[in-house]
This record gives structure tokens, C-alpha cells and sequence, in this order.
């Protein structure tokens, strides 16, 4: 079972466009609602590819309403909170092209913290094989909340994923402690405080996060696939070309199918890529189910070549 934990879900509103200009009244092709917030995603993928999981998430006011709606019967522990959950909005182009805007959502108070971090606390109890910590923190949550969460898996010995960024993954990850951290490109640059152009450069970058006491790193990088690096080695893997409908949410079924595949860690990392291409063919935020995803157009995870670019010179 793989345990999530949302701190700032959302109701995530696509409104699909043939071109987005500004100042302009825009005819909108196709619009659709649905349960957003990183660790959402992730247990929407593994419940859709029929694993084990449950989110841990706070709600509140009539989105939090509309958010448990949207979930289903997604197995959860929602966490009552005063404020309103948000609600963000994305407007995707006939050329893939997205743009987000996203609330900052509701302040929480520090009981409210608390409430959230007791009730992973006795899911932790459960023995989960993972626990991901996903998303941006909302107002009112001090930076180290995910240093708090690693403290707490480590307790129970289960192994933390994260994915954030900002303060908040540069707090976490020079604690040490995180099991896997997945940044995506422009996330590790910015925690490292310089450009990455190169696949050795990312590598590079990887390994400097894994100095601060952290066992592993995987990196998504678009359309140039993901790259994984641990102690013993980097393994990169790249999937097909495919229409681009939406990015949101890649990142997530990326992570999902990291955790999901099976095998040695090469091969988990083919299935994050598999993962990740099949979701930036779907709308929105809708996450891949089996059929959508294939690992035949998946290169074999090999050493990166350190000259490769992947960002303009």
C-alpha cells in the first residue's frame, strides 16, 4: 500500500482552447473538473492501475465539498480545516502548450497542522510500503513540514517520497533522510542555485543532493524522459514522441509509476517514463490507466550521456 499525503489539494478546473490570447474572447473546445494536488494524482494513478493507496489530505468550505465529490471513492482520511479549498485553473492549447493559474489556497493554523500530521502519524502505523509527500505548502505551514513528515516515516520505517519545490524541498532536502526526491529539471536547478543544461550537469546536480544525505534522486525532464541517480549509479531512459495535450500532472504519474513498477530500479524508472508520456497525452489532469500506458517505446535505462542538452544554449 502507498500512503500520500496533499497538503493543499484542489479542484482543478481545464478549459481546452485552439489558441489562448490574451485581452481576446476565446471560444472554449472542452472543459472538465477534477481532484487536483500532487499527491491526489498519485493515488488516483495507483487506484486506477489497481494498487493499494490512500490520500491524507485536509478539506474545507464548499470546495472541500466539491473535492470529495470529485475523489469518488478513492480510499482517503480528509483532515476538516475552517478555510476553503482551492480551486485552480488551466487552460491548454491545441499545441500542448499550458498555462497554469494556481491559488494559494487556504491558511492553515498550527492546530490544524497538527490534526493533518496526527492522522498520516496513525496511517504510518499501518506499515505502508511508501509514503509520498506531494505539492506546495498552503499558507500558515512553516517550511520544514516535510522535514517533520521524514521524521515521522523514519519512525515507522517507512521509506519517503517527495516532491515539492521552493523553500519547502530545499528545507527537506538538505535535512537529509528522504528516501527519493523527485524534482523535475527547472525544481533541481533552482535547488542547486545554478542552470543545468546538460544530462551531466543534472547528474551532476543529483549527486550534490545525495551528498546532503539523501539515498536517491529521480529527475523528470519532459520530453527528454527521466533521469535516476543513486550511489551506485545514473540511469536515464527516454519515451516516445507523442501529441502533447497537458503537462499538469505528468510529474505525478511519473512518481506513480516509479512506485508501482516492479523489478530493479532501471526498470521502475522505464515505468515512470511509460507513466509520465501516457499523461501528457491525456487531458487535464486525467491520469493514465493501463491501457494508456506502454513501455515499448521506452528506451532501455543506460548511462546518461553527459553532453546530451536539454535546455537551449
Amino acid at each position: 500500500m502507498i500512503l500520500t499525503l496533499t497538503p493543499n489539494p484542489s479542484v482543478d478546473h481545464t478549459l481546452e482552447v485552439d489558441r489562448l490570447v490574451r485581452g481576446e474572447v476565446l471560444r472554449v473546445r472542452a472543459t472538465r473538473s477534477q481532484a487536483g494536488g500532487k499527491g491526489v494524482n498519485v493515488s488516483r494513478a495507483l487506484a486506477g492501475a489497481g494498487i493499494d493507496t490512500r490520500a491524507v489530505l485536509p478539506i474545507g468550505g464548499g470546495g472541500g465539498a466539491e473535492l470529495v465529490a470529485l475523489l469518488g471513492d478513492l480510499p482517503r482520511v480528509t483532515v476538516p480545516i475552517g478555510g476553503e479549498t482551492r480551486a485552480n485553473v488551466t487552460v491548454t492549447e491545441a499545441d500542448g502548450t499550458t498555462t497554469k493559474l494556481n491559488a494559494a489556497g487556504p491558511a492553515l493554523s498550527p492546530e490544524e497542522i497538527e490534526a493533518l500530521l496526527g492522522a498520516l502519524d496513525e496511517e504510518l502505523g499501518r506499515s505502508p510500503d511508501w509514503v509520498v509527500a506531494s505539492g506546495s505548502l498552503p499558507a500558515g505551514v512553516p517550511d520544514d513540514l516535510y522535514v517533520r513528515v521524514a521524521g515521522l516515516a523514519a519512525a515507522h520505517g517507512v521509506p519517503l517520497a517527495l516532491d515539492t519545490s521552493g523553500p519547502s524541498l530545499a528545507t527537506a532536502a538538505k535535512a537529509g533522510s528522504v528516501s527519493l526526491l523527485k524534482p523535475n529539471h527547472e525544481e533541481l536547478a533552482a535547488l542547486v542555485g545554478r542552470d543545468l543544461p546538460t544530462l551531466g550537469d543534472v547528474t551532476e546536480a543529483a549527486r550534490e543532493v545525495l551528498a546532503w544525505g539523501n539515498e536517491s534522486v529521480l529527475v523528470t525532464l519532459g520530453g527528454h524522459g527521466a533521469l535516476l541517480v543513486t550511489e551506485r549509479d545514473a540511469r536515464w531512459a527516454r519515451g516516445p514522441r507523442v501529441r502533447t495535450r497537458s503537462t499538469v500532472g505528468a510529474g505525478d504519474s511519473a512518481l506513480a509509476g516509479f512506485l508501482a513498477g516492479e523489478g530493479p530500479p532501471p526498470e521502475r524508472l522505464r515505468q515512470a517514463v511509460a507513466w509520465g508520456t501516457a499523461a501528457v497525452a491525456l487531458p487535464g489532469t486525467t491520469v493514465p490507466q493501463p491501457d494508456d500506458v506502454a513501455t515499448d517505446g521506452v528506451s532501455a535505462a543506460t548511462e546518461p550521456d553527459p553532453g546530451w542538452r536539454i535546455a537551449p544554449s
